[in-house]
């Protein structure tokens, strides 16, 4: 298979990449998380290699699973305790032998995401 899957991090709030969030990836099978690795965002908030390279492409159902809160704590973002977002879990399904780009758009208070380029 050619596909591959990439990601980064966009904190809207301050209007810059988020350096240092860890990211986990997870494919599921039969209904159950089988982690697959795991990848902390660089300066450009992105990873520095695809989060699922080409090799291990497959078709399916997959999780990203972006730890935001440790983010948000160190930049003086997180409010109170608990956390409105800690962790951001994003589930998505693979269909085609393509390049999957599934960024995260991330606040204290908000998030979105969609399928990018």
């Amino acid at each position: 298979m050619n596909g591959f899957l990439t990601t980064h991090v966009l904190d809207t709030a301050k209007g810059c990449p988020a350096a240092g969030i860890q990211i986990e990836l997870f494919r599921y099978e039969n209904g159950l998380a089988v982690k697959l690795g795991d990848a902390v965002t660089n300066a450009d908030g992105r990873t520095d290699s695809p989060i699922l390279p080409k090799e291990d492409f497959a078709l399916g159902q997959y999780e990203l699973v972006f730890h935001a809160g440790d983010y948000l704590r160190r930049t003086g973002q997180a409010g109170q305790a608990p956390l409105f977002l800690d962790v951001v879990p994003i589930r998505f399904g693979m269909s085609q032998d393509d390049h999957y780009h599934v960024p995260l758009l991330l606040s204290a208070h908000g998030f979105s995401t969609y399928r990018g380029s």
